[in-house]
């Protein structure tokens, strides 16, 4: 499956990098839908991580991406959502492995402990991977058996 649409959200200690982000895929020519926040402003990251993981399971996105200080609380907070699969990835090999072995939907990245440009190259990895299929197709059924 090609990506072409991501959608796409953090909360304030993910805002600048989320902004940058944005700006970066829009010029690689993805089309980016960005659900928030508008500024820097405390916010509740599972409030956006609903909306980002709500929005790609109606089909409304290829993949998601979600920023907070971790990405952990995101990554826990979009994975209660049935269909969701995020992962929290502060490493490019990390990417590709939850692309090829998962078929990872959502990407999880911290805003305050990964800079900016190793965050970009986790996301170009992850947006270049594909799922690799053959034997994950059938731990992927497990997953989503107990959702």
């Amino acid at each position: 499956m090609a990506i072409n649409t991501i959608i796409i959200a953090s909360d304030h200690a993910g805002f600048s990098q989320k902004q940058a982000l944005v700006a970066w895929l829009r010029e690689q020519a993805y089309q980016v839908n960005d659900l928030g926040p508008e500024g820097e402003g405390r916010v509740d990251y599972p409030d956006y991580a609903a909306l980002v993981g709500r929005a790609l399971v109606a089909g409304n996105a290829d993949v998601g991406i979600l920023i907070c200080g971790t990405g952990i609380g995101m990554a826990i907070a979009a994975n209660k959502i049935a269909g969701v699969r995020a992962a929290n990835i502060t490493d490019p090999v990390f990417a590709a492995l939850a692309r090829e072995h998962n078929d990872a939907n959502v990407l999880a990245l911290s805003g305050r402990f990964v800079d900016e440009a190793t965050n970009r190259s986790i996301v170009e990895t992850f947006l270049a991977t594909p799922f690799s299929g053959g034997r994950h197709v059938g731990r992927l059924a497990k997953i989503s058996a107990l959702e």
